[in-house]
């Protein structure tokens, strides 16, 4: 299996859908709005098998200094083969000449994952959220 990646938004919002309720994640719930946001977005990397979208990784960033890289998932039946550390590292390499490169994993475990890749927790850090209850 050879897995392409690529910056090109071609996913359709039933592919990207498909692939966030994989791996159980709400934002899956919301079609319409999830394909909004990564349209919207800065940086959009998503990893393909022929015409099956099996990962993508999404980056805010402010044209000069901090990149935040928001979203790294991967279509379960595809997990372990270094997909999302392949894009992790598209993402390195496309704002390497920016300042901060920032990741906030929801929980701490996940923290791992991204150790290897460079990142580091940062000292008396601490991640907040506003969730809207009208959602």
């Amino acid at each position: 299996m050879a897995i392409a990646y690529t910056e090109e938004r071609r996913f359709t919002k039933e592919q990207t859908q498909r692939l966030f309720r994989s791996v159980g994640w709400v934002s899956g719930e919301y079609p319409e709005r999830l394909y909004q946001a990564l349209m919207g977005s800065s940086t959009v990397i998503s990893a393909w098998d022929g015409d099956r979208l099996v990962g993508l990784v999404r980056a805010l960033d402010d044209g000069a200094m901090l990149a935040y890289v928001h979203y790294v998932l991967v279509d379960p039946e595809y997990q372990g083969q270094g997909i999302a550390g392949h894009m992790i590292e598209m993402i390195k390499d496309k704002y390497r000449d920016y300042f901060y490169i920032e990741v906030m994993p929801e929980e701490r475990k996940n923290a791992s994952f991204y150790e290897p890749h460079g990142f580091r927790i940062m000292e008396n850090g601490v991640a907040m959220q506003i969730v809207n209850p009208n959602w």
